[in-house]
């Protein structure tokens, strides 16, 4: 992924490929443990003619020469991909592109340099949670069997949901009485609770996976997400047709929402300013930012720590 600036054409990104720009900096992001695509030593204008005894230096974030280094591959016309991209390579890639322009009357060789930054960050995909909230009517809010009812719920639901390695979180209810049009006074329970994607035995499920577990833990959580709302839609049916006696505690039709809900690993967070191209990533922390928990934001140091990218802390 790449961000462009508003000046900049989207032919700045081609086929893998990113090209630099003299006039600013050019954002590039790099799901962590994939590779980068290339970085194009040259804008796009200067890739369509020819060009006179290119010579390209590459430069990292540690400001060493990337020549040799046995975690890029480097092209010959100048092109770099960073492999396996790490937390730790984030930062600036600078190129240097020096050229000859001869004049064609009098042969004259005159040297042009022109640099070109990337700013190449990492980012992993936002792990996927579910909110969920349903409603139920009760026969009045200081039933003692409210509270063993959600409890019960909570546990249905776990093992429903307990081969996917996901489990049901911060599970709360409130009863309230709601006067309405038809029947006039009632009693409602509001349900609340997570789809959270990390259950008991989540890590043993990624430690056949080589790198970053989101795809997985995702596609469960989904999943997951999928076998709760149809349970809600067969609970419907099951207490409407199936009990001989009306329960006590009923499902309110229509009731059911569910609202994503990310949260980014430590190290991580969302910045849909900073990083527009990337709203939807968990992008690195920069220098001087930080972030210790699984929330989206990075926050500012105080003081000067966390010099570093990826920092959990300030110290």
């Amino acid at each position: 992924r790449a961000e462009l600036k508003e000046e900049q054409s989207i032919d700045l990104i081609g086929k893998n490929e990113v090209y630099g720009d003299t006039r600013h900096e050019v954002n590039v992001y790099v799901k962590v443990f994939t590779n980068s695509p290339f970085l194009v030593c040259m804008d796009l204008a200067l890739s369509q003619e020819r060009i006179i005894d290119p010579n390209y230096l590459w430069v990292g974030p540690d400001g060493r020469d990337l020549q040799g280094q046995g975690y890029v591959n480097l092209t010959e016309t100048g092109k770099l991909m960073v492999m396996g991209f790490r937390v730790s390579m984030s930062g600036a890639y600078i190129c240097s592109l020096s050229h000859k322009v001869i004049e064609t009357t009098t042969e004259e060789e005159t040297e042009i340099v022109e640099a070109y930054k990337f700013m190449v960050y990492a980012y992993r995909e936002a792990d996927h949670a579910y909110q969920v909230s349903v409603h139920f009517s009760t026969v009045h809010c200081r039933l003692k069997t409210n509270g063993l009812f959600v409890e019960k719920l909570n546990k249905i639901l776990n093992s429903t949901i307990s081969h996917l390695t996901c489990h049901i979180t911060e599970s709360s209810y409130k009863c309230h009485s709601i006067r309405t049009p038809k029947n006039g006074l009632q009693y409602e329970l509001f349900v609340h609770f997570l789809v959270n994607p990390f259950g008991p035995g989540w890590e043993e499920v990624c430690h056949g996976i080589p790198y970053d577990c989101e795809d997985v833990t995702n596609r469960r959580v989904r999943q997951a997400a999928e076998r709760i709302g149809k349970f809600f839609h067969q609970l419907r049916h099951v207490l409407k047709n199936e009990f001989h006696a009306v329960p006590t505690i009923q499902y309110v039709e229509n009731s059911f929402s569910m609202t994503p809900i990310d949260s980014c690993r430590p190290g991580f967070g969302k910045n849909d300013h900073t990083h527009q191209n990337c709203a939807s990533c968990c992008v690195v922390c920069g220098p001087g930012t930080y972030s210790p928990n699984n929330e989206v934001t990075c926050w500012t140091c105080a003081s000067s720590g966390a010099r570093m990218y990826g920092a959990k802390s300030c110290y």
